[in-house]
C-alpha cells in the first residue's frame, strides 16, 4: 500500500492529492466505503452536512485504527449557517463525532441571501477556536472569492468546483492559482455524462494500459487539481487511487482538455445552492 502524495495549502497544511467522495452514500454505506478506502491507502474523505452521512464517515475514522492526524476529513456547512458559521461547524463535529475537522468549506455562496462574507468571517473564527485546521469554499466563482478576500484579507485554502474535461473551468482555475487556492474537482469523471466512455479518452487509456477513469483522474492531478471521485466499489477505489501512477504526455492532456463541451450541464452557483 502506498499513500498519495500531498499538496501544500496556502495556510501551510498538507492535503492528500486525491480523495474519496461520499455523496450520495448513506451512513452505513459510507462507513464501509471509508474503511475500505483507508485500507487501500486513501487518507482524504469528503463529506458535507447536505450528504447526511457525516456520522458514518466519523465512525469509519474512529474505527480505522489510524492516528487521527493521518486522516484528512473535509466537510461543508449549509446556507442556514452563513449567519453563524461557528455553530454550523460545531454541528458538523457533533455529527462526525470528532474534535476537529481538517477542512470545512462553505458549500455554496448562496448570493441570494448575501451572507457568504459573514460566513467566511465565521469560518475564520472557527479556525481560531481550533474547530477546524483549514477553511475553504465550494462552488465559489472569482467574484464571490474576491469579495471575501477584500473583506478579510484571507484567501480560502481550497475552492471545490465542478470540474472535468467537459467543463475545465479555465477562468476559475486561473483565479484560484493566482491566489494560491487549490482547486478541488467534484464530478471529476463527468458523473455519467459519457466522458468516461468517450473515444478520445479510450484512446489515451489504451496507450497507457490504464482505465479511462484513471487517465481522467491523471488529467486532474498532473495539472495540480485535486479530484475526489466517488465509488463504493473496492476495485474501482483501488483503480482510482492507482491513477496517481499514470503519467500523461502534454499532448494527451491537451487532447482531453479539447473535449470541452458547451452543452455539459454546469451547475450555476449564482442561482443554485443549499
Amino acid at each position: 500500500m502506498s499513500l498519495a502524495p500531498t499538496l501544500t495549502l496556502n495556510d501551510g497544511n498538507a492535503i492528500p492529492a486525491i480523495g474519496a467522495g461520499t455523496w450520495p452514500l448513506n451512513d452505513d454505506e459510507v462507513r464501509e466505503m471509508c474503511l475500505t478506502a483507508f485500507g487501500l491507502g486513501y487518507r482524504l474523505v469528503d463529506t458535507a452536512e447536505n450528504y447526511r452521512n457525516e456520522a458514518g464517515v466519523g465512525r469509519a475514522v474512529r474505527e480505522a485504527g489510524l492516528p487521527r492526524e493521518e486522516v484528512f476529513v473535509t466537510t461543508k456547512i449549509n446556507r442556514q449557517w452563513h449567519g453563524d458559521a461557528v455553530a454550523g461547524v460545531r454541528g458538523n463535529l457533533e455529527r462526525l463525532g470528532l474534535d476537529y475537522a481538517d477542512l470545512v468549506l462553505l458549500h455554496w455562496p448562496n448570493p441570494d441571501q448575501d451572507l457568504y462574507v459573514r460566513a467566511w468571517e465565521g469560518l475564520l473564527e472557527a479556525r481560531e477556536l481550533g474547530l477546524v485546521k483549514s477553511i475553504g469554499t465550494s462552488n465559489f466563482k472569482p467574484a464571490h472569492l474576491q469579495r471575501i478576500i477584500d473583506a478579510t484579507g484571507v484567501a480560502p485554502a481550497v475552492n471545490q468546483l465542478q470540474c472535468n474535461p467537459y467543463t475545465e473551468r479555465t477562468a476559475e482555475r486561473a483565479y484560484d492559482a493566482e491566489h494560491g487556492i487549490v482547486t478541488e474537482s467534484w464530478s471529476p469523471l463527468g458523473a455519467g455524462n459519457g466522458l468516461v466512455g468517450h473515444p478520445a479518452v479510450q484512446e489515451v487509456a489504451a496507450a497507457h494500459d490504464a482505465t479511462t477513469a484513471q487517465v481522467l483522474l491523471a488529467w486532474h492531478t498532473q495539472q495540480g487539481l485535486l479530484p475526489i471521485p466517488k465509488s463504493a466499489n473496492p476495485g474501482r477505489l483501488a483503480e482510482n487511487l492507482a491513477a496517481l501512477n499514470v503519467r500523461l504526455a502534454d499532448d494527451e492532456i491537451a487532447a482531453l482538455t479539447a473535449l470541452e463541451d458547451p452543452d455539459y450541464a454546469l451547475v450555476d452557483s449564482d442561482v443554485f445552492g443549499h
